[in-house]
């Protein structure tokens, strides 16, 4: 079983969490020890765990990803007003060959989900997401993939995966269980021509840095209709993260990076959280563990809510424009906005019901205006592919 694979948390780990005050969250998460083994699964919410499989890296990286130094930094911070049952599973290391971590790291993953507990892999590299999306084959036929990152990680090479290159294998990989794929945070000068032409032939979405920086609120819609969230700490600013040379000096900023956890931990479609590309430094792993609280924050504010006329919790609103009719909810508890999408067909909803495509409120003053929003464009154009 590919939980017998997982090392426990270290003893290091343990001691430090020993001294904490019963506040604290290393007082709360249930953990995998040496002695105890790993922690009972029912009623769990969130199950953290650390990959140190680095072989496909991009930039190769001179040591170890230190998960002890993120773990101390985790749990010495205080436990929020959640309902959440905390696990902290361990770690994957290096099997004899990548394919073979790829394996434990999918089996973990399709495990937990089947639980219906949230995955949190803490990864020494990007590639990691990939073993993490094919453990969705068996639990949906479509996913979501929403990357905050400042490329687009097609690479040169169909054949070559790595920290850089792994959506080319996402999106040729049989079977093709891809959706839609979205990037959060793009930088334009990282990103040949050729990348974005690619993004626009598969009706994919991105958002540019500076776009969401100016208005963080723009990530909401795009994560909360999100399966999987792999995150590229790349994509935030070298001061934010201890300086590293591998990071660059535009990015974003702590405050809006935990904001977009948060919208992340919020969405109720959310089934697994990546962090990858750390680097060992103090202030990285102080950052990482923040960007864990805000996502456990955000699932404590969960609600299921599911658009409709017939409800007096939305309003719905009609508005015609030259070339189409858009229906519009919004939502009185969460100011949530949904925009139908007839042409999504069947059988990627896997329902008979319409598809209701989160978006802002902007999109519906643009629409007001005869302005058709792009994200409805780009989905009802997929409908049709």
């Amino acid at each position: 079983m590919a939980f017998d694979f997982l090392v426990p948390v270290t003893d290091k780990v343990l001691a430090f969490s020993e001294l904490l005050p019963p506040q604290a969250l290393g007082k709360n998460i249930h953990k995998h020890t040496e002695k105890k083994g790993l922690p009972v699964f029912a009623n769990a919410t969130v199950a953290i765990f650390g990959v140190l499989e680095s072989r496909n890296a991009f930039e190769k990286k001179p040591e170890k990803l230190d998960l002890d130094g993120i773990r101390i930094q985790l749990y010495r911070l205080m436990a929020g007003n959640w309902n959440s049952t905390i696990l902290d599973i361990g770690d994957v290391e290096e099997g004899d060959t990548v394919e073979d971590t790829y394996f434990v790291v999918k089996e973990i993953v399709a495990g937990l989900l089947e639980e219906n507990i949230i995955p949190i892999i803490i990864g020494a590299t990007q590639d990691i997401t990939f073993p993490a999306y094919r453990a969705f084959d068996n639990i949906r036929d479509m996913v979501n993939l929403v990357s905050i990152d400042s490329r687009f990680d097609f690479g040169e090479d169909e054949e070559l995966i790595s920290s850089h290159s792994y959506m080319s294998k996402i999106i040729t990989d049989k079977p093709n269980n891809l959706f839609n794929f979205s990037n959060i945070g793009y930088q334009s000068y990282f990103n040949a021509q050729e990348e974005m032409d690619l993004m626009e032939r598969l009706f994919f979405d991105a958002y540019r840095l500076g776009e969401v920086a100016a208005n963080i609120e723009l990530a909401e819609p795009v994560l909360r209709n999100s399966h999987i969230v792999s995150m590229d700490l790349r994509a935030i600013r070298a001061g934010e993260m201890g300086l590293h040379p591998n990071f660059s000096p535009n990015g974003f900023t702590g405050r809006e990076i935990c904001a977009i956890a948060r919208y992340a931990g919020i969405s109720d479609k959310v089934s697994l959280f990546g962090i990858y590309e750390a680097e060992n430094s103090p202030q990285a792993f102080q950052m990482i563990a923040q960007i864990i609280w805000y996502f456990i924050e955000g699932i404590s504010f969960r609600i299921k809510e599911f658009p409709s006329s017939k409800s007096e919790d939305f309003t719905k609103f009609t508005v015609p424009t030259d070339t189409e009719e858009l229906i519009f909810y919004k939502s009185h508890v969460t100011e949530r906005w949904w925009v139908e999408v007839p042409s999504i067909l069947p059988e990627h909803t896997k329902t008979n019901s319409v598809a209701l495509l989160p978006c802002t409120e902007g999109d519906y003053l643009d629409a007001c205006n005869q302005n058709i929003p792009e994200r409805w464009f780009k989905a009802y154009r997929k409908g049709f592919n």
